[in-house]
């Protein structure tokens, strides 16, 4: 059983020289108590929350839970909420303040807060799996391995251009949070996993099957999420980049986790060519790394449905080493 926790930071400024006077952030803790095993963080994907492993509505339930790869009667899991997420109540109006290294800092501080001072990993999917690329490369020595899922350390110009596109949906269609969503669901799946649902088959005399299902996820959205929320989301998903304002020789050679990354056959977001670069690039630096690839016909949302795949991947990393712990 988990339960919101927050904790406040003060001053904080962010990497685009914004003050704000305080910052809640929250997360959750499943599994062991703080500081009674080795613990894993958790950062979630542009709609998700800090809720990964509850019974109820866990969104990576079948990867986190006892006696699963992440297993918690072996760790401590900590997922945060990405402050303005609104899973908690938290709204950021002014989103371009902030960029997915301030999520990665404010995690930090706050895990330091509780007395941590080096984690066994760092986990995410998307949106979370470039945070914890962040993570690693704005804290060199604080976390023993990454497991980067459907995700990369840097935004692409494909990354950027569907961003861009989201955001100019959200600021000026007439139903924002929906058409967006409909037009993200056509990267989150593939060609292959939507003809294979569908068939074309027509829902009604006036609509196909396939517009029934963007409509449903565009109206489901709506529910659970607010405009500023995916505006913030969909802004720290193109700010994604390790190398910033540096060389990237510099920030790759100054990483000290192992690196595991996790792309998808058929994801047409994340594309699996540029984790295989990366994957050739840290070997040309001596980084140990490990590149694996899910086999599914479901695009970029396979990191939410091949479970099995995954842990099968992330199961020899998470076999707890003294050496490691």
């Amino acid at each position: 059983m988990s339960s919101l926790q927050k904790h406040r930071l003060y001053k904080y400024v962010t990497l685009r020289d914004v003050q704000y006077e305080h910052l809640d952030i929250s997360y959750e803790v499943f599994g062991q108590e703080v500081h009674t095993a080795p613990i894993l963080v958790v950062f979630h994907a542009l709609t998700g929350n800090s809720d990964v492993a509850s019974e109820e509505k866990g969104w990576w339930k079948e990867l986190i839970g006892k006696n699963r790869a992440i297993d918690l009667n072996q760790f401590t899991v900590i997922a945060f909420n990405i402050i303005g997420n609104g899973y908690d109540g938290t709204v950021i109006e002014n989103y371009k303040d902030f960029t997915a290294k301030d999520m990665a800092i404010l995690s930090f501080h706050t895990l330091r807060a509780l007395g941590i001072k080096k984690i066994y990993g760092v986990i995410g999917g998307s949106l979370g799996g470039g945070i914890a690329w962040e993570l690693i490369a704005e804290f060199p020595k604080f976390s023993t391995y990454l497991f980067a899922i459907a995700s990369d350390w840097k935004a692409t110009d494909w990354v950027l251009g569907f961003c861009g596109t989201q955001e100019q949906i959200l600021l000026n269609s007439k139903r924002p949070l929906a058409d967006a969503r409909r037009m993200a669901m056509l990267f989150y799946r593939s060609p292959i996993s939507l003809e294979g649902k569908f068939h074309r088959k027509k829902q009604n005399e006036h609509q196909h099957a396939v517009n029934s299902w963007l409509n449903h996820h565009g109206n489901k959205l709506k529910n659970r999420f607010t405009i500023e929320a995916y505006k913030m989301m969909n802004h720290l998903l193109a700010s994604v980049d390790i190398t910033k304002g540096a060389y990237k020789e510099e920030v790759f050679q100054n990483i000290q986790s192992i690196i595991v990354q996790v792309s998808i056959s058929s994801d047409v977001l994340y594309v699996p060519e540029e984790n295989e670069k990366t994957a050739a690039f840290l070997n040309e630096l001596g980084i140990e790394n490990y590149h694996f690839q899910v086999q599914s016909a479901h695009g970029h949302d396979a990191f939410l449905m091949e479970h099995n795949q995954i842990a099968q991947f992330l199961e020899p990393f998470l076999a707890l080493n003294a050496e490691y712990v």
